[in-house]
């Protein structure tokens, strides 16, 4: 057997090996020449995977270490009868640690208090589960979006996404990218939910770039109806539009999901699904001890309020500033700062420091508290 492999795929050299021919690619540069005799392909989102890519090729699965799909032509797949997989939620805690870093900036410089502040999410699945358990822990009042589930479970908890609009002091994106059916999602945010945001709100996107409509996002900006926008995920990655990167309060390379915690979860699901789509013995995968964060100790002053305290914490354990300002300093770097991200680890890597204020109230958001 063959297996194509994308090299920017962490934890995975070595592993397949003893089982087939592995040739590791850049994922951007795979061609129909390099997969045309390969049985599986294990990509993230920089490889299309389409009749481009596969026509003619004897490509029988595709396997992408991530939880993002709309790089797959899953119906072309269908038709010609190759499999797919994506590791769903691989990502989320890291994608919670992002939205975490940007709420405590908000907080912290004085754009939003998020103590008395109404948070929609839009999405409510791995990732947007994971930002609502910790918004409602910071004591947020926060307005579920998410149709899909709406219709499904048939609960009170979901707000239709046009009320949740008209509320929301803040708006945050976690939906996958669907162009069409019952529950489509490109340019979801356009002109028309722009009219009935509350006038103010800050708009984040760590979803998918087409969610949001850019000149909806620039329009809002101009006319004061978005206070901010934060974006980690833009239309036409890598060449995104220079008015929206200038202008964003933080803008970032698609990275939210980057942490090394979440690209071990990634290769790990990959591997799991490839070895059993192929009947492989490789019944356990194992990436080893994870290199620990070289300040692990956080230190908050007594002096602080519960959620100050969280918001000093979330920064000490991850600043989203760095990566924003190295990204709007040369945005032709977009492709290189993913492909060298360093190492960025969870909070649950972290340790508080021994006689923290707030503890208890800190703890719950997973980081280790000190043995007594």
């Amino acid at each position: 057997m063959k297996f194509v492999v994308d090299d920017k795929i962490p934890f995975v050299k070595g592993v397949l090996e003893p089982f087939a021919d592995v040739v590791y690619l850049s994922g951007k540069g795979m061609s129909a020449s390099d997969v045309k005799d390969a049985d599986a392909l294990i990509v993230r989102t920089r490889t299309r995977c389409n009749a481009t890519l596969l026509d003619g090729s004897s490509v029988r699965a595709i396997f992408t270490a991530t939880i993002g799909y709309d790089h797959i032509d899953a119906t072309y797949c269908y038709d010609n009868n190759i499999h797919w997989q994506n590791a769903p939620g691989c990502n989320s805690t890291s994608v919670q640690q992002y939205i975490a870093s940007v709420l405590a900036l908000l907080h912290l410089d004085g754009k939003v208090n998020i103590s008395s502040a109404t948070i929609a999410i839009v999405g409510v699945g791995n990732v947007g589960s994971k930002v609502e358990d910790w918004c409602r822990k910071l004591g947020m009042n926060v307005l579920l979006v998410d149709p899909v589930r709406a219709d499904r479970e048939s609960s009170s908890d979901f707000i239709s996404y046009y009320d949740a609009l008209s509320q929301a002091d803040i708006v945050t994106f976690h939906t996958p990218l669907i162009h069409d059916g019952k529950y489509p999602t490109f340019h979801m945010f356009d002109d028309r939910a722009l009219g009935v945001l509350k006038r103010g709100a800050v708009v984040i996107n760590a979803s998918r770039g087409e969610v949001c409509d850019t000149y909806a996002l620039l329009d809002g900006l101009n006319s004061g109806a978005i206070s901010e926008v934060v974006a980690d995920v833009w239309e036409n990655e890598p060449n995104v539009n220079g008015e929206l990167l200038e202008r964003a309060y933080l803008a970032s390379p698609h990275v939210a999901g980057y942490s090394y915690d979440s690209k071990r979860n990634g290769t790990e699901m990959t591997m799991k699904a490839l070895a059993k789509f192929f009947s492989l013995p490789l019944s356990v995968y194992a990436s080893g001890r994870l290199e620990l964060p070289e300040d692990r100790e956080v230190v908050i002053g007594a002096d602080k309020d519960p959620v100050t305290a969280a918001c000093i914490m979330f920064l000490q354990t991850y600043d989203v500033r760095g990566e924003s300002q190295r990204y709007k300093a040369d945005p032709d770097i977009f492709e290189k700062l993913r492909g060298e991200y360093p190492l960025r680890r969870e909070i649950g890597a972290y340790v508080l420091g021994r006689g923290c204020a707030h503890s208890d109230f800190l703890s719950q958001f997973g980081i280790q508290c000190p043995k007594q």
